[in-house]
């Protein structure tokens, strides 16, 4: 799986052998490939041909990137492929998250296998017309963790737009790990010969981390990724009444579970109380939270999305929120968003674009 272009053993930041700055970069100092580098023949990587014949098949290409790790960014891309696979698109789904592949749990697909044929990897299938590629797929053991420096993780990201034969894709969303770092530069370097339609933000609504949100939204300036919105996650806890545990603590901290007799005497009381959601604010976002943020730096505002716990039940049993009535709040949100998201006339699959 090693990368064709960097070595293995290089120094982390390494440039690449190709580079102009190969064996001169300060990230050079020390490295074993140095001599080697600074003195071999310079030219266009042969695999972003391969990579640009891919991903012709690609009509769109959405990345889905978070400033901060645990604010529920993969969740996020997950339900976005299950809602355009939903209506009747071919989606793809690239994990690029190196060191945490979540995706494989989230839809459902722990302890799969990646097949090989003539054409390359062939992705793993949730339906016929969502398909899905992760390493997650390749560790013998799902515990085990991946101890990979920089060069060795581009390498593989190379491998997945290479060498996966996605067939005809109406959308590719891919997974980043947080951050604006190596994998990050790599699948910017990688696509944006092939055209990247843009990227959207997970964020959740306080400051610690929108600070981090910020400097996401300065990277994708920077490397001239189009930011499609921003999408403020864990907007706030609602549930159902019904589904609300009550519980009664005395002085000494001692907890007794009142849910039986508060559901009880809500049904024999005020029966229409049944029927109210709570909303409840988590986070702080007195600060104006992401949609002041998004006016600030002058990009798009998708939406938010509620806590929900029945969505994060969804996401850890592998499911589509869409698929029942059981996300209320949370699927409503989701899929404004994504509705959103599709009324740009960019992002849009036309009956032109299927060849009709």
């Amino acid at each position: 799986m090693a990368d064709q272009e960097i070595p293995e053993d290089a120094n982390e930041h390494c440039p690449g052998p190709q580079s102009e700055s190969a064996g001169k970069a300060d990230s050079c100092a020390g490295c074993p490939n140095q001599e080697i580098c600074a003195t071999a023949p310079k030219g266009p990587d042969p695999d972003l041909v391969a990579i640009a014949e891919r991903m012709a098949t690609v009509k769109h290409k959405i990345l889905v990137l978070s400033g901060k790790g645990g604010v529920g960014k993969s969740t996020f891309s997950a339900q976005l492929a299950f809602a355009l696979a939903g209506m009747d698109h071919q989606v793809g789904l690239l994990d690029i998250d190196i060191c945490g592949p979540s995706i494989p749990k989230m839809l459902g697909l722990e302890g799969q296998d990646i097949h090989q044929s003539n054409l390359g990897w062939s992705p793993v299938y949730v339906e016929s017309n969502l398909g899905v590629m992760s390493i997650g797929f390749m560790l013998p053991n799902p515990d085990e963790a991946v101890i990979w420096r920089g060069p060795r993780k581009n390498g593989i990201i190379k491998q997945f737009l290479k060498d996966v034969h996605w067939g005809e894709l109406d959308y590719l969303v891919v997974d980043a790990p947080p951050g604006t770092s190596d994998e990050h530069i790599s699948i910017v370097q990688f696509l944006q010969a092939t055209g990247i339609d843009g990227a959207i933000i997970v964020t959740t609504p306080q400051e610690v981390s929108l600070i981090d949100v910020r400097k996401e939204v300065s990277f994708c300036k920077k490397v001239g990724i189009r930011v499609l919105g921003v999408v403020e996650n864990m907007s706030g806890l609602q549930q159902p009444l019904a589904d609300v545990k009550f519980m009664k603590v005395s002085g000494k901290g001692e907890e007794t579970d009142m849910t039986e007799w508060a559901l009880k005497y809500m049904k024999e009381n005020a029966p229409e109380m049944l029927n109210l959601i709570t909303c409840t604010e988590v986070f702080d976002s007195s600060k104006g939270g992401a949609a002041k943020m998004c006016r600030e730096m002058e990009v798009p505002f998708l939406g938010k999305v509620p806590m929900d716990p029945k969505l994060g039940k969804a996401a850890e049993e592998g499911r589509s929120c869409f698929a029942d009535q059981h996300c209320g709040a949370s699927a409503a949100a989701l899929r404004r968003i994504i509705d959103t998201l599709l009324e740009d006339p960019t992002m849009s699959v036309s009956m032109m674009d299927d060849g009709a």
